[in-house]
């Protein structure tokens, strides 16, 4: 396994010859591209350690976080995948004796480390999933969702059924007010099944330190991180958790199809905005 000084020298050097590449070829004069794109893929050991979990356990809670790799061919083989990952513990909300009133317990959440030039962010997740800037080389690495309208997520839900309505995704952006998280409810069709979900980016929402913004501003086109949570204690939810990830893509109308369905179960470009839940 590499160490960080040759992973962070590594992609400075990558960077700075794509740079010089985009420069010699004139990229920035092509149309935008708007092709799917996988921000995220959860198939190696080397993709998880991308990740960074954290819990109320962490805090003084009791509820459980694991994010691993699951290599079940009953799990896996309806995608034609040797591996995925799989998100999973104890969801609680009760804490220990001496947090009793001091502590709210009942949330899981893991999301990817912050990508600077080359640099993973090395800290374990902090209890509100906040974005931490810190200087490096050339900047932090951004994901420009300008040109794309949906995040697609192809997921597998499963452990206690009373778990699946409680599970969110969380964008944070470049934005000024970094303790914002723009969020999502996760709504399954499926259990214990493949399903692709195509959430416009549009439908987020800005929270701020749990609670929801009374002022709803548009949220930027440049993403830091990506996430998904448990947070039962908003529903009052515990139990055994359970959800696989495959992969997580940013894509368009035309483009947000699940091949995971017969042409006529799901219509071309059927979309969150079309269910109603």
């Amino acid at each position: 396994m590499q160490s960080w000084r040759q992973i962070y020298w590594n992609r400075t050097r990558k960077r700075l010859f794509d740079g010089l590449a985009d420069i010699v070829k004139m990229s920035g004069a092509d149309t935008p591209s708007r092709a799917p794109h996988t921000l995220f893929a959860f198939n190696t050991k080397d993709d998880l350690r991308m990740h960074a979990t954290g819990c109320d356990g962490d805090i003084g809670g009791n509820s459980t976080v694991n994010l691993d790799l699951d290599l079940s061919s009953t799990h896996n083989a309806r995608i034609n995948k040797p591996a995925t990952a799989k998100f999973w513990g104890d969801m609680r909300l009760d804490v220990r004796p001496q947090y009793q009133g001091r502590v709210r317990g009942g949330y899981a959440a893991f999301r990817n480390k912050v990508r600077l030039l080359g640099l993973l962010e090395l800290e374990p997740l902090q209890p509100i999933f906040l974005y931490k800037p810190r200087p490096s080389l050339f900047g932090d690495i951004l994901d420009n969702i300008e040109f794309h309208e949906y995040l697609a997520l192809r997921l597998r839900v499963a452990g206690d059924p009373i778990t699946h309505n409680s599970y969110f995704v969380n964008l944070q952006t470049n934005g000024p007010i970094t303790t914002d998280v723009w969020q999502h409810r996760l709504y399954f069709q499926k259990k214990n099944e493949w399903e692709d979900i195509f959430i416009p980016f549009r439908n987020f929402v800005r929270t701020n330190n749990g609670e929801l913004s009374e002022i709803q501003l548009e949220m930027s086109d440049k993403l830091r991180s990506v996430g998904i949570s448990l947070l039962g204690g908003n529903s009052g939810v515990s139990g055994q958790y359970e959800l696989n990830i495959d992969t997580i893509r940013i894509v368009n109308e035309e483009d947000a199809i699940s091949d995971l369905e017969p042409a006529s179960d799901k219509e071309k470009g059927q979309t969150w905005d079309d269910i109603k839940i």
